[in-house]
């Protein structure tokens, strides 16, 4: 008897080891969502349900009730540069993602209660915007709760929340115009002048042509070689209603590209040069 305890004993701690290795997959696993956007990134961290065939809306998630925007610990959302959130600033920073869910009208929350678990410890004196967004009916149904980023442009984006048949879309803007100019102007005294950057930013932010040509043409006279920036000015000059230009420069983009093996820009130079017979 005295030799049997200690070998149950030993079984005892053996089966109660095995069992703490064992790992289950998370009813609502985690997923982090990170986006670049404007001159910073977006970072989202949030718990996935799924409806399992329960109705959602109006049923597991009560209308006209705080809800945590998803499982278990309160969605965080982080912004590493300035932003407005359906038209409000906010500073850089993490925030809580709430939500109240209607029939026809959605509250979208931030919240500075990022230590919350789900609406516990929720203040309302915490909010830092409460703005209100209409939700849509789409086709494809969502088994599972999902966030995601869509129209991702370097000045607006939309944040998207869908589930089931439901998506309710957040935009975000982004004003970088004035700092890029900043910065574009302030490099431009130095000795190594970006003209490449210039002529991107006059021709996407500024909607001004003949400095973007301008910029262009410095930028293919310091690198003789540089196909994709002669293709980009054979787009401005199309642009500007100078054909025969724009041919004869999209014509030494295709001789370069060639040279250089870049089969993407060939066929890019192709159909440019189709459009200008």
């Amino acid at each position: 008897m005295k030799k049997i305890l200690p070998i149950f004993i030993a079984f005892l701690l053996f089966t109660a080891a095995a069992a703490a290795q064992v790992k289950m997959p998370a009813s609502s696993p985690t997923q982090t969502v990170k986006q670049d956007f404007g001159m910073g990134t977006i970072e989202i961290i949030y718990s996935r349900p799924n409806a399992k065939g329960r109705k959602v809306y109006g049923d597991l998630v009560p209308y006209n009730k705080l809800w945590r925007t998803g499982a278990n610990a309160a969605t965080k959302i982080t912004f590493t540069d300035a932003v407005e959130l359906g038209g409000k600033k906010i500073d850089t920073g993490t925030y809580v993602l709430y939500t109240i869910p209607g029939f026809d009208m959605w509250e979208i929350i931030l919240n500075k209660g990022i230590s919350n678990w789900g609406i516990d410890g929720y203040k309302e004196g915490q909010d830092v915007i409460r703005f209100k967004v209409v939700p849509q009916k789409m086709r494809p149904n969502y088994e599972t709760f999902s966030m995601e980023f869509a129209n991702i442009k370097p000045e607006s984006c939309d944040l998207q929340i869908m589930w089931e048949k439901t998506v309710v879309t957040i935009p975000v803007t982004s004003n970088i115009k004035d700092r890029l100019k900043a910065q574009i102007d302030k490099a431009m005294l130095t000795d190594k002048k970006p003209y490449w950057q210039a002529a991107q930013f006059y021709k996407e932010y500024d909607d001004n042509l003949n400095k973007a040509l301008d910029n262009c043409t410095k930028a293919i006279e310091e690198d003789k070689k540089a196909f994709w920036i002669y293709l980009y000015k054979a787009k401005i000059q199309k642009e500007m209603g100078d054909k025969v230009g724009a041919k004869i420069t999209a014509q030494k983009s295709l001789e370069l590209a060639r040279e250089a093996n870049n089969e993407d820009y060939v066929k890019m130079n192709e159909q440019l040069l189709k459009k200008l017979r």
